[in-house]
């Protein structure tokens, strides 16, 4: 099991990290922005994770394989042909986004319910998923305010909410079908929910934005 959490771990640093430095691309950042930007995309998450739970230095600090395979993603993104071929395709590379953005929301979210419950946290369901939430959206929420844009949470479709069902559903699975069958329903649900509210624009009502300053009053 252990081998398969790191396994699960990599593929979701790898996906955000695409998600990250496909920004900084999309953005005109230079290489250093692109590799920094996935970087922070696919660790960020984890390392507010620790924090909020005692776990201290963050696992990405004296595990640097977490590190290493979000700069090399990110530096074979920044590629020329890769650039280009990002560039060059609108489509394509919206869809990138999305697989990759969803993909590391899913696996992040049970990884952070899973993190929380190695270290002792089992009692509690609010903190379970609060933590798999947080883990799931954080490297995200860093990534967009590093670009300059609203946090993706907080405009696109549904994003959160995904997280919150799968970290929810995971959480409240654990202790009545196991580890394995728990993680593997939470990420389902999470991804499943992602790919259909992208799909099909669901959103969740949005707040009419504030008026000119001068037609304020």
């Amino acid at each position: 099991m252990p081998e398969l959490i790191l396994a699960l771990e990599l593929i979701g640093t790898a996906a955000f990290a695409v998600s990250g430095a496909v920004t900084g691309v999309r953005k005109g950042m230079d290489v250093f922005g692109v590799a920094i930007l996935g970087l922070t995309t696919a660790v960020g998450g984890g390392v507010v994770r620790d924090l909020l739970l005692g776990n201290t230095p963050p696992v990405t600090f004296h595990e640097p394989v977490y590190a290493l395979t979000a700069l090399g993603v990110s530096l074979i993104v920044f590629l020329k042909p890769v650039r280009h071929f990002l560039l060059g395709n609108h489509r394509h590379t919206v869809m990138l986004l999305q697989l990759s953005d969803s993909l590391g929301l899913s696996l992040f979210t049970v990884s952070g319910v899973q993190v929380a419950y190695g270290l002792g946290h089992a009692e509690s369901l609010f903190l379970l998923t609060f933590v798999g939430v947080v883990t799931g959206v954080g490297g995200g929420v860093l990534r967009d305010i590093m670009a300059g844009r609203t946090p993706y949470i907080f405009v696109k479709h549904v994003y959160a909410s995904a997280a919150l069902a799968g970290a929810l559903l995971c959480a409240a699975l654990w202790p009545v079908v196991g580890q394995t069958a728990a993680m593997l329903t939470g990420f389902g649900v999470v991804m499943i929910i992602r790919l259909l509210s992208a799909h099909y624009r669901w959103s969740l009502p949005h707040a009419e934005g504030e008026p000119p300053a001068d037609k304020a009053l």
